[in-house]
């Protein structure tokens, strides 16, 4: 868990699909802050190992996986911002989200780290 894979695009127009599995929510009692974390830092090195500019990641573990979105929202966007900052090539990284509710979220959780700046 928390470590990526890399595979062809297949049919789709990426050509390639980085793979990470998050955690599954247990109340924050079995290390799910830093096992996401490092899902989302491991996708972006991988990604930046092989010479990609971009990634899209939907909201890790927010679904069946049970991990409160206001949780995991904040510990995403700064494992996101610290693997921008060691990456080399990659330089877009999209949220893609289902639901009005979590793009509030995000972008509430974005406003405070920044105003916190």
């Amino acid at each position: 868990m928390g470590e990526a894979a890399i595979t062809g695009g297949g049919k789709l127009a990426a050509r390639h699909v980085v793979h990470v599995v998050g955690p599954v929510w247990h109340r924050g009692r079995r290390g799910e802050a830093e096992l996401l974390e490092a899902a989302y830092r491991s996708a972006i090195e991988l990604a930046d190992e092989h010479g990609l500019v971009s990634i899209a990641f939907p909201s890790i573990s927010t679904g069946v996986f049970g991990y409160p979105v206001q949780l995991a929202a904040p510990v995403a966007l700064e494992a996101i911002r610290q693997a921008l900052i060691a990456a080399s090539n990659v330089r877009l990284v999209e949220i893609v989200l289902l639901d009005e509710n979590s793009l509030e979220v995000w972008v509430d959780t974005a406003k405070d780290i920044e105003e916190a700046e």
